[in-house]
C-alpha cells in the first residue's frame, strides 16, 4: 500500500511539472504570436469589464473581511498623479488585515475571472495601479505595527507595504536610525516603490530601495501568503522587487538601516560644459569617501536662477553671484550633500571634507551655493515644493513625465542632441541626471529592474508638467511629442536605454524591454500570477481564465 501511495505521489508530482512546463511552454508560443497572443497584452486599449454591475457584490460580499468593500465614490481609484489615464474599478478594498488581500485575490483566483491592482498613494503615471472594472486595494488602509530589530550594522524595521516613506523616516530617527535609500519624493508607499526600484542620490552608494530590503511578506496572484528572502523563496523575492506588481502584492518590508544624522550640508553649483560636469559626477560618485548624496539637473533658458536660490541657499560670493547671467543658456547644476551630526561636534571636519571634494571640480567658482537644513527636511524638500504648487492649483494636472536609464558610454552622444537642440526650455519642470555605479547595487540582475549593461548609468527624468487646454510648448500634445523625439533620436542613435517607470503599448515593445530577462519575467509570472490577475494597469499581460487552465490540465491527464 505504501509503495502504491508513494508510486500516486510521484505520479502526480510528474503530471504536475509537465502540466506547469506545457503551461509556460504555451504561453511562450502564444507571447510569439502577435495576433493569437492570450498572455501578452498588444495594445494600450486592452480593459476587460469583469464584472458586470450587478455582480460585484453578490460575487465579493460572501468574503469574510476585517475591512470592506467602497463601490461608490471610488473615482478616486480611477486617477492617478499622471492625471491621463481613468479607469474606474468595480470595487475598492479598505483592507485591515493581510488576509483581507489574500482572500479577495484567492477569490478572484478561484472565480476566474477579474483583476486586482494595488494602489499605493496614487503616484503612478499612466494607470499603472488602476483596474478597469476589476478590484483596487487601497494599501495606506492596510495599517501594521511596526517592528525593529537586529543590532549593528544589522538593523532593521519591518513595516506595511502600504506605509509611506515619509512616516518610516519620522519613526526610524526617533531611534537614532534611517534606512538608507531613498527616492525624492517621500510621500509614497513602501509597496509602490520597491514594484519599481526607488532611485534617488543615495543609489551611487547603496543602491536603489530593492537593494536594501531584507525580506518582504507577499501576497501572490493565487493569494497566498508568502515570507521570502534572499534565503528564503528567493525566486518570489527577487521576482517582486522591480516586478511592477506582476507578481504579488507586498504586504510587509523589511528594510535595513544605519545610524541616522540629524543635519545635512546641501551644495549647488553650476556647469555650463556637460564634459566637465559629468566627469566631476563620475568622479565623485567613483570615491569611497565622497558625499552622501549626488544628483544634478538640466537648466535650459532661465531667467534669475542664482537669485531664485538664494530663498533656500547661500551664495559663497554674493557679489559674484549676483552678476551671474543664466538667461538664453544650457547649465548643468551639480546637487550634493553631506550628512553630520550636531552632537558630534564635527562641523569643522565635515567642513574641511566638504572644501577637499569641491576642491578637485571645475564648476563655475561665482555659483557655488551652500545651506544647511534639517536631515528630515532635507530628505522631504520636494513635499516643500509641492505644498507650493498646491496653492496654485498646479499639482493636479497631467504629468507626462519620462524617466531613463541611459549607458554611461552613450551619455555625451545623448546631452548633446537632447539638451542642444530638443528640449529648448526646462521651464515646465525639472530635468534630473546623475550617474549611478551598477557595481555596487547588491544582486540587482537578480531582480525584475531592467538596467543597461554597463557598470556607469545615468539616470535622467524629464519632469514636465502640462498647462491645461493648452496648445503651446507647455502644453500636453507638445510635451508628449517632445517625450517621443528623444525616443525616436536614442533608437536611431543605437542609445540602447530603458525606461525607468516604464510604459508600453505593444507586446514587442515590452519585449525589447526585458531583453534578455523577458522570458524569465514570463515564467515567474506563469508562476506566482498564472492567470494574469494582478496589476493589469501596466497592460503587459492579458487576463487568463481558470476555464483554459483546467481543460488543458483535464486533456494532459487524459493522456496519461
Amino acid at each position: 500500500m505504501a509503495s502504491s501511495s508513494s508510486s500516486s505521489s510521484t505520479f502526480q508530482q510528474a503530471n504536475k511539472f509537465t502540466i506547469l512546463h506545457l503551461r509556460f511552454l504555451m504561453i511562450m508560443l502564444l507571447c510569439h504570436t502577435p495576433h493569437e497572443s492570450k498572455l501578452c497584452s498588444t495594445n494600450q486599449n486592452h480593459h476587460q469589464l469583469i464584472f458586470s454591475p450587478s455582480q460585484p457584490r453578490s460575487a465579493l460580499e460572501t468574503l469574510n473581511l476585517d475591512g470592506y468593500f467602497s463601490y461608490k465614490n471610488n473615482a478616486h481609484a480611477s486617477r492617478d498623479f499622471g492625471n491621463r489615464f481613468f479607469f474606474r474599478p468595480a470595487a475598492v478594498l479598505h483592507p485591515k488585515s493581510v488576509s483581507d488581500i489574500a482572500s479577495t485575490v484567492k477569490h478572484v483566483y478561484e472565480m476566474g475571472a477579474g483583476t486586482v491592482a494595488a494602489r499605493g498613494h496614487g503616484h503612478s503615471l499612466q494607470g499603472q495601479a488602476q483596474a478597469d472594472g476589476g478590484v483596487v486595494i487601497n494599501m495606506e488602509s492596510l495599517i501594521r505595527p511596526r517592528r525593529g530589530g537586529g543590532d549593528g550594522g544589522g538593523r532593521y524595521v519591518d513595516v506595511s507595504g502600504g506605509e509611506l516613506w515619509i512616516d518610516v523616516l519620522k519613526e526610524t530617527v526617533k531611534h537614532g536610525l534611517t534606512p538608507k535609500s531613498w527616492t525624492d519624493y517621500l510621500h509614497l508607499t513602501v509597496g509602490g516603490t520597491l514594484s519599481n526600484g526607488g532611485i534617488s542620490g543615495q543609489a551611487f552608494r547603496h543602491g536603489p530601495q530593492i537593494s536594501n530590503v531584507q525580506q518582504l511578506e507577499v501576497v501572490t496572484g493565487t493569494g497566498e501568503v508568502v515570507t521570502c528572502s534572499e534565503k528564503q523563496n528567493a525566486e518570489l523575492f527577487f521576482s517582486v522587487l522591480g516586478g511592477l506588481g506582476q507578481f504579488g502584492v507586498i504586504t510587509r518590508a523589511r528594510i535595513a538601516l544605519e545610524p541616522a544624522p540629524n543635519m545635512v550640508k546641501w551644495i549647488r553649483v553650476l556647469y555650463s560644459d556637460f564634459s566637465q560636469f559629468s566627469s566631476d559626477q563620475e568622479h565623485l560618485i567613483s570615491l569611497e569617501e565622497s558625499f552622501d548624496y549626488i544628483e544634478g539637473f538640466v537648466i535650459i533658458n532661465r531667467t534669475g536662477l542664482l537669485n531664485n536660490w538664494r530663498s533656500s541657499f547661500h551664495p559663497k560670493d554674493p557679489v559674484q553671484a549676483s552678476q551671474f547671467v543664466s538667461d538664453g543658456k544650457t547649465l548643468y547644476c551639480l546637487e550634493v550633500a553631506k550628512y553630520f551630526s550636531i552632537q558630534d561636534d564635527n562641523t569643522e571636519t565635515v567642513d574641511m571634507q566638504i572644501q577637499g571634494l569641491l576642491s578637485n571640480l571645475h564648476f563655475i567658482p561665482s555659483t557655488l551655493f551652500i545651506s544647511e537644513v534639517s536631515y528630515v527636511g532635507f530628505l522631504d524638500r520636494v513635499h516643500v515644493a509641492e505644498m507650493k504648487l498646491r496653492e496654485q492649483g498646479l499639482w493636479e494636472v497631467p504629468h507626462p513625465w519620462l524617466s531613463l536609464l541611459i549607458p554611461g558610454s552613450k551619455m555625451a552622444q545623448f546631452a548633446s542632441e537632447v539638451f542642444g537642440s530638443i528640449v529648448t526650455d526646462s521651464s515646465n519642470g525639472p530635468i534630473l541626471i546623475y550617474p549611478l555605479n551598477q557595481s555596487k547595487w547588491n544582486n540587482i540582475k537578480r531582480t525584475s529592474l531592467v538596467t543597461p549593461r554597463e557598470d556607469v548609468i545615468y539616470h535622467v527624468s524629464f519632469l514636465a508638467s502640462a498647462v491645461p487646454f493648452s496648445t503651446g510648448e507647455d502644453g500636453l500634445d507638445y510635451i508628449l511629442a517632445r517625450n517621443q523625439r528623444i525616443l525616436d533620436f536614442s533608437s536611431g542613435a543605437g542609445i540602447v536605454l530603458k525606461q525607468y517607470l516604464p510604459h508600453y503599448t505593444t507586446q514587442e515593445d515590452w519585449k525589447a524591454h526585458f531583453g534578455s530577462k523577458w522570458e524569465v519575467f514570463l515564467k515567474r509570472k506563469l508562476t506566482y500570477d498564472p492567470l494574469a490577475i494582478l496589476a493589469p494597469g501596466h497592460r503587459i499581460f492579458k487576463r487568463q481564465y481558470q476555464i483554459q487552465e483546467q481543460t488543458i490540465t483535464e486533456g494532459l491527464l487524459k493522456n496519461t
